[in-house]
């Protein structure tokens, strides 16, 4: 079993910003995300897979399992509007969830990976 964190820090109005931290090889590496107020995950621990995205038509991260919700993902935006669930990163910092993918694809294939989400602000 692999975890990776994300940790939330503050909020800002409709914005709750946040760091995940991804265990790589060569070490942790952490990633700003940012989250809808208005729909934000609840804190937990959950199901993370790599599935394919009708609507944005690539292979995706998927947070699975979310209470009441399904379709929630691991995208680029750069405002709370962008997401109706999902944690967003900037689209500016592209590679992190190009790097994010072959992580799961290259290091843990054959593993369950967790997303467990921190802080309920």
């Amino acid at each position: 079993m692999v975890q990776i964190n994300l940790h939330r820090i503050a909020k800002v109005g409709k914005s709750v910003k946040g760091i995940i931290e991804v265990p790589f090889e060569s070490g942790t590496k952490t990633y700003d995300t940012l989250e809808n107020a208005d729909f934000i995950i609840p804190a937990g621990v959950y199901p993370l897979l790599l599935t394919y995205s009708p609507r944005f038509k690539k292979l995706m991260p998927l947070i699975d399992n979310v209470p009441d919700r399904e379709g929630i993902r691991i995208h680029c935006g750069t405002v709370p509007e962008h997401s109706e669930g999902c944690v967003l990163v900037h689209p500016l910092a592209l590679e992190n969830i190009k790097a994010f993918i072959n992580f799961i694809k290259k290091y843990y294939e054959d593993e369950e990976i967790f997303i467990a989400i921190t802080g309920d602000l």
